[in-house]
């Protein structure tokens, strides 16, 4: 049991990061309410499964009808919560969808589809949580990114990583926004995992057939080379569970000692890297215009 347990909101937690993370969570002694569409529904066996762990290791974990993509929705759970809990300590913004194919092939509406499931989700929860956390001077924002925004990524995934760069820069600004409040902000960017989660598995393709299979015509095999290169570089005995490890380590770090980017890349596409660089310059453009006092100690190396 962590010394100070906390009520945690996971978003996209049917499955993936977000269920090992509540999961991990409830295990480390939060009280956890994982976010899920249809919860009586389609995704009812993950809800049950929560729920019989919860009886069985004597946990606190409780699935929660969550559509990120419904504003009603994600205010009723948020309501939920507070309700029963008093209060919402942390949330982990980890619903997300990826999509594969030749980013020309995917229409204009299913690139804003892409950007309303990681994108603008988080700003559905975040409007509903920060009113109670603004007005109890405390909380945190966990956001799950990706390895992509930064590292050395692929082709074929334009749209989704697009999306998580979108959903960095928006985590970046509200981080500055929020910590007057008493509200932190950390940064957890999972790289590539091959197994573990249903990104690659439930991926979404390009609704327009005729361009995608002039793509396919050109670049065919070296589409499939690529994608056995990425799992060759991966290493042995890594598991996706680390990535909520991660997670629930940050959480149960006390106010004020939590980073503010963290990365879990067993691959190292060189994201880590890049992104010490990218938050040292920001914090030193920070303090050169005079607002050094929205860095946190720990917002660049």
């Amino acid at each position: 049991m962590t010394a100070q347990a906390s009520v945690v909101v996971v978003t996209g937690a049917s499955s993936g990061f977000g269920n090992l993370t509540a999961r991990a969570l409830a295990e480390a002694g939060h009280t956890v309410y994982a976010g899920m569409r249809a919860t009586t529904g389609r995704n009812a066996p993950a809800a049950v499964a929560l729920a019989e762990l919860s009886e069985e290791r004597g946990v606190r974990v409780t699935a929660v009808d969550m559509d990120v993509q419904d504003q009603q929705s994600v205010d009723a759970a948020v309501d939920r919560v507070l309700t029963e809990q008093g209060r919402v300590d942390a949330v982990v913004h980890n619903a997300g969808h990826m999509v594969l194919g030749p980013a020309e092939a995917f229409t204009v509406d299913q690139l804003a589809e892409v950007y309303d499931v990681n994108v603008l989700s988080t700003q559905r929860v975040n409007r509903a949580v920060l009113p109670a956390m603004r007005e109890r001077g405390r909380g945190l924002l966990v956001w799950v990114g990706s390895s992509s925004t930064r590292g050395g990524h692929p082709p074929f995934h334009g749209p989704y990583f697009a999306a998580k760069a979108a959903m960095d820069a928006l985590a970046e600004s509200y981080a500055a926004e929020v910590m007057k409040f008493g509200i932190e902000t950390t940064l957890v960017i999972p790289g590539a995992y091959p197994s573990g989660t249903n990104h690659f598995a439930h991926a979404g393709a390009p609704a327009d057939s005729t361009s995608a299979a002039a793509y396919d015509a050109a670049y065919g095999q070296l589409k499939d080379s690529m994608t056995e290169a990425l799992s060759a570089v991966f290493p042995a005995g890594r598991e996706a569970d680390e990535v909520a490890g991660e997670i629930a380590r940050v959480i149960g770090l006390p106010h004020g000692e939590r980073p503010f980017r963290t990365h879990v890349d067993p691959s190292r596409d060189g994201s880590e890297v890049v992104s010490a660089v990218y938050d040292r310059i920001r914090a030193e453009f920070f303090r050169r215009i005079g607002i050094g006092e929205l860095l946190t100690s720990h917002a660049a190396l």
